[in-house]
C-alpha cells in the first residue's frame, strides 16, 4: 500500500512540475501591456481555465492527497519513523545477568559504632 502512494505521489509530483513548466504565464505579457496597446488587465486577459490548468489543479490535488496519506501512514505505520529510532531499537544487545565483583553494601542498622 505504502509503496503504491510512493509511486503515485512521485508521478504526481514530475506531472505538476512538466505542467507548470509548459503553461504560458500571466506575467509574460507583461511589457506588452506598457505601451503596445493589449487588452485586458496588466497581467493578460483572465478567461476560463484551459486544458492545461485544470491538468494542473487535478495533479495538484492528487500530490495534496498522497502528501497527508504518506504523513498519515508514517505516523501511525509500524515501521519506525525515525531512522534514529530505528538503529537503536535493532542495534540494542540484550543485557545478561552478570554478576559484579563489587562488594557488597554494609546494612547501616548492623554496623557497629567505630570511633571517630
Amino acid at each position: 500500500m505504502e509503496t503504491i502512494v510512493w509511486i503515485v505521489h512521485v508521478v504526481a509530483a514530475m506531472s505538476v512540475i512538466g505542467l507548470v513548466l509548459i503553461q504560458h504565464g500571466k506575467g509574460a505579457d507583461m511589457g506588452a501591456a506598457f505601451g503596445s496597446g493589449a487588452s485586458g488587465s496588466l497581467f493578460g486577459v483572465s478567461g476560463s481555465a484551459n486544458l492545461l490548468s485544470r491538468a494542473t489543479a487535478v495533479a495538484v490535488t492528487v500530490f495534496f492527497i498522497t502528501s497527508m496519506s504518506l504523513a498519515y501512514l508514517a505516523s501511525h505505520g509500524t515501521k519506525h519513523g525515525s531512522v534514529i529510532k530505528a538503529t537503536q531499537t535493532s542495534q540494542q544487545a540484550p543485557v545478561a545477568n552478570k554478576t559484579t565483583d563489587a562488594p557488597k553494601p554494609v546494612d547501616s542498622s548492623k554496623a557497629k559504632d567505630v570511633p571517630q
